[in-house]
């Protein structure tokens, strides 16, 4: 653990991105990846192997953010989400690691017949 803090969070509700500004560092982070990657027991499970793949979360935006003491924010996103607690660490290691994350959740998605796009159902026939 490093135990950045931001100094600034900014929400975009149109593109519906969040960027996180770690002093001169700054990652945007969109409401799809932080819901995908919500660090909650609903999406992380409670121990390795019983992580539930989201799905479905493409359009998804966050409609509120509050602080959760001095070390982390509470995302409310607008499907009901709001168990994640984000801390300032994670929101790190999500902007920094972001392109493997967002390979590896692509991935899964695909080898699970599972699509991005919540109108969307992949059947596998072969």
């Amino acid at each position: 653990m490093n135990n950045r803090t931001p100094s600034k969070l900014e929400y975009h509700k149109t593109s519906r991105v969040l960027d996180v500004h770690f002093g001169a560092e700054k990652f945007q982070l969109e409401a799809e990846y932080l819901r995908v990657y919500s660090p909650s027991a609903e999406v992380k499970g409670h121990g390795p192997g019983q992580e539930v793949l989201q799905h479905g979360k493409k359009n998804v935006a966050i409609n509120d953010i509050e602080p959760n003491g001095h070390y982390a924010i509470r995302l409310t996103f607008d499907d009901g989400h709001d168990s994640g607690i984000f801390s300032w660490d994670y929101l790190y290691q999500l902007g920094s690691e972001k392109t493997e994350h967002w390979q590896d959740y692509l991935a899964r998605l695909q080898a699970a017949g599972k699509n991005r796009d919540p109108d969307t159902q992949v059947l596998k026939l072969m």
